[in-house]
């Protein structure tokens, strides 16, 4: 047996040379080589990679994709509900198919660059979740001491680039509000007029409406888990939690929605199917799909509905920080010391947007009149 000053080396009884060396009050194995200088080399190099910090425990360093990510998921105690599901999603249909049976240690940047071009090709946009998911995971492992750099090296891959969408007009917002259903109109006005999520619309309470000061309360939204499970959640962040200015010629036509189709108590839901039960996401966008086909904008999405919104907002000459006060969008601490007078200019922006729904109304009239 032949000694050096950093391992040992042994000859095999098969010929070849095997490799230990101990760290950590371990012993590890080197792996076996043909000849004893392969042997030494190896050693040479794991004494390097000890003084730099950049050994990596052989056992750990054959920790499975799959099995190390099902650790990492299993300690985000932090995840939102919906978040773990789509983290879910993005594990089990996208990257442990692929890439979950190789080691951690054995994830090469081409091989994450090969994988990521694959799913971009159909999928960018979910592809780019993906990729940060895979990124964060192995940024977790490099600090686990199972890699030494993360191999998720793709320039811009974890970037969204989404194509810009499209805006309807002011009649074609008053012909999709014609064309829902009388219980589902509503729902047309406040996320164009008001600029309310899907989520929000669908969690919207009578207490939430208040007619009287001309405003809406955004305190909570409802959204169904993959499972078909209701979930109510408070907003993220303390952005989306918001009061939002009603444009004065709209606050009718709330008044009559919560008269006829809501309940008299204060946290009965605003919206409700045909037979009083919690309105679903399928039923609104069955509803939704044969409105917007009835109107021939198919391209339209019920969210872009909100970006109208906002568009027109714009439109009024709001301010940026204004905008994002509205829409609930998270700012920055600069953006924030304006947050006073965002208030203030909210009502202006809610009058001035309700003149654009008077024109249309009278529009609507005289186009009524001239055809009979």
């Amino acid at each position: 047996m032949a000694k050096r000053h950093f391992g040992t080396i042994r000859l095999r009884s098969s010929g070849r040379w095997q490799a230990l060396y101990s760290h950590d009050g371990k012993v590890h194995s080197a792996g076996t080589f043909r000849t004893k200088g392969d042997a030494l080399v190896r050693l040479s190099t794991i004494e390097a990679d000890l003084h730099r910090g950049a050994w990596i425990d052989p056992k750990a360093g054959g920790t499975t994709l799959d099995d190390y990510a099902e650790r990492w998921l299993g300690q985000r105690h932090d995840l939102a509900f919906r978040t773990r599901e789509l983290y879910d999603y993005l594990l089990d249909h996208h990257i442990l198919p692929t890439l979950g049976r190789r080691a951690v240690s054995n994830l090469a940047p081409s091989t994450i660059r090969s994988w990521h071009a694959s799913l971009a090709q159909t999928h960018p946009s979910t592809a780019a979740k993906a990729y940060r998911l895979l990124s964060a995971i192995l940024r977790t492992a490099v600090m686990d001491g199972l890699l030494v750099s993360s191999p998720c090296r793709v320039d811009g891959a974890g970037v969204e680039r989404p194509v810009e969408r499209p805006v309807a007009t002011v009649p074609e917002v008053g012909a999709l509000e014609a064309a829902m259903p009388d219980h589902l109109r509503l729902i047309v006005i406040l996320a164009t007029w008001c600029q309310l999520r899907r989520a929000e619309l669908l969690g919207l309470r009578r207490r939430d409406v208040d007619l009287r000061n001309a405003v809406i309360h955004v305190e909570q939204s409802r959204t169904v888990t993959m499972r078909g499970k209701s979930l109510i959640k408070a907003p993220k962040t303390q952005a989306g939690r918001r009061t939002i200015a009603v444009p004065e010629a709209l606050i009718s036509r709330i008044s009559d929605h919560l008269a006829r189709f809501t309940g008299s108590g204060p946290d009965d839901l605003v919206f409700v199917g045909v037979t009083g039960v919690p309105l679903t996401a399928n039923v609104l966008q069955v509803a939704w799909q044969r409105a917007r086909a009835s109107v021939g904008r198919t391209d339209l999405r019920l969210h872009d509905l909100r970006h109208t919104g906002l568009t027109l907002a714009a439109s009024t000459g709001a301010t940026t920080v204004e905008l994002m006060h509205r829409a609930g969008h998270s700012s920055s601490a600069a953006a924030m010391r304006y947050q006073h007078a965002t208030k203030d200019r909210d009502r202006i922006i809610a009058d001035a947007l309700g003149a654009i729904v008077e024109v249309a109304d009278a529009d609507s009239v005289r186009a009524d009149r001239s055809g009979a």
